[in-house]
């Protein structure tokens, strides 16, 4: 992880790259005067001349013309500095560190003063800097053989501040510590198939729960049939590897007791099975464990911050392959919860994961339940690439989930599940309820289906098939898994640990 330091001084730290903002009037900004000495006295006519931009998100690169503390300037365009806001300035360091990523920098300083308003302090610069900094610069080197190239990664970022130093410190480790979770997430939706298997995500998430103390327990395919999850079991019977039913359990009170529970649908690669996918539609397919991959990220960050708010992490992991074993159209299968499914749509292994997940969630004590899953097609139909879909079934929950969403800048938008809904997923000829009522409607019905085993549990359904994954570089980050969601669901467990501090 990046390390964050602050200093009182520009020259107090040798570092490669020095961040400088430049605002409308940068004369306003407290020092600037004799950062203008101190660097060359023509820079005002510099940024008159646009040869340096004031243009948001613009970066002038700049050779330290004497002998300084700093090789480089970045002289970053921040526009209007009264009317900046959190999220555009959290994308605007992302900027920052793809280009710090390209230009192979090992250290940097940011001069905060320039970044500050009436609304956003020191510590909120260190805390969006870190998050956009470290998201931004994120790479997924993969496995290519033909590179001479090194990854140079960034190691140290430096605040500069005329404020409480140990408040800006923390601030900029909170940030970094959410950039870093984001991009394991990443990293975990990127690995390929054939070496992300529900056994290796079993390990992976073993070392999370032992670097952050942590409770957990691993079910592999004996201890499922003896409970009798027989939704995930259908899932995984063509497969050769073994499903995992991964729980994370963090306990931050004496008693186990007003618990919220995060489940993640982990399909490591879904071929469709029997509904078998065109060719096309299944490259892309080893991001199916994007939900899984959240729900480790937001855990990761509440480990590290150890907010006062029992968690519990369920994990359903396996892949949906074809076998002469395989699960087929017209099965009708047993969940954990006892409800019986007939199969109609063996794509629409997501849910039956989701429902023995969310039942094993209820079972452990969770009183309110978050679910998060690349569930369905339909979201990308009725919402795009960019925004996450979601249902509830509790107003005021979801309210509380919302604003945690909008303070980090990750997009939600509610869809309906109504009654009419409900009975169409609740119809069947053999079964309590059918996995797949129609195309229309299909991330409703997708995230119905789960809703029918949460019952009257506060309960949201995040649908990300369109947001996990980005076709081409993105505000926060390059190609590839975006590891949404880990940011709102920590801290939405922060918030509510918050909330009943204050309450008590």
């Amino acid at each position: 992880m990046i390390n964050v330091e602050t200093a009182s001084a520009i020259d107090q730290k040798e570092v490669e790259v020095l961040i400088v903002g430049i605002p409308d009037h940068p004369e306003n900004v407290e020092g600037f005067d004799a950062f203008v000495e101190s660097f060359h006295p023509s820079l005002p006519d510099w940024i008159k001349s646009h040869d340096i931009q004031q243009k948001f998100k613009a970066i002038t690169k700049m050779p330290a013309l004497l002998k300084q503390s700093y090789d480089r300037v970045y002289f970053v365009g921040i526009g209007n500095q009264k009317q900046l806001t959190e999220q555009p300035l959290r994308e605007l360091f992302a900027e920052v560190g793809k280009q710090l990523h390209k230009d192979r920098v090992r250290t940097v300083s940011v001069w905060t003063a320039p970044f500050c308003n009436d609304e956003i302090g020191s510590e909120d610069v260190a805390f969006l800097a870190s998050e956009g900094i470290g998201m931004g610069s994120y790479t997924y080197e993969g496995f290519k053989t033909s590179s001479n190239e090194v990854d140079v990664p960034l190691t140290t970022v430096t605040f500069i501040t005329t404020e409480d130093e140990e408040r800006v410190t923390a601030a900029g480790e909170v940030g970094m510590i959410s950039a870093h979770a984001v991009n394991e997430a990443r990293t975990l939706v990127n690995v390929p198939p054939n070496l992300l298997t529900p056994t290796k995500m079993a390990e992976y998430a073993r070392e999370l729960a032992e670097s952050y103390d942590l409770e957990i327990d691993i079910l592999g395919k004996a201890e499922m049939e003896e409970l009798g999850m027989g939704a995930i079991l259908a899932v995984n019977q063509g497969s050769v590897e073994e499903p995992k039913l991964i729980v994370l359990k963090y306990q931050a009170t004496e008693q186990w007791e007003d618990v919220i529970g995060l489940v993640g649908k982990g399909i490591t690669y879904d071929t469709g099975g029997y509904s078998l996918k065109p060719k096309d539609g299944m490259v892309g397919m080893k991001g199916d464990m994007g939900g899984a991959a959240a729900v480790l990220g937001a855990m990761a960050i509440i480990g590290e911050s150890r907010p006062k708010k029992n968690v519990i992490a369920v994990i359903a992991s396996s892949d949906n392959m074809i076998s002469g074993e395989a699960f087929k159209p017209d099965d009708v299968i047993t969940s954990l919860s006892g409800k019986t499914i007939e199969v109609l749509n063996t794509d629409a292994e997501g849910r039956l994961v989701l429902a023995d997940a969310v039942t094993y969630a209820k079972q452990a004590g969770a009183e309110y339940l978050i679910d998060v899953a690349t569930l369905t097609g339909g979201v990308i139909v009725a919402l795009g690439h960019d925004k996450t879909g979601t249902l509830t079934n509790n107003k005021a929950f979801y309210k509380k989930f919302q604003e945690a969403a909008d303070e980090t800048g990750e997009f939600i938008w509610q869809l309906p599940l109504t009654e009419s809904d409900r009975k169409r997923i609740r119809k069947s000829d053999v079964a309590d309820v059918n996995n797949s009522p129609g195309r229309d409607g299909h991330m409703i019905f997708g995230g119905g289906f789960v809703g029918e085993f949460v019952g009257d549990t506060p309960w949201i359904h995040l649908d990300i098939a369109g947001t996990s994954d980005a076709a081409s570089p993105h505000a926060l980050g390059p190609k590839g898994a975006t590891g949404v969601m880990v940011r709102t669901l920590a801290t939405f467990v922060e918030r509510l640990a918050a909330e009943a501090e204050q309450q008590e």
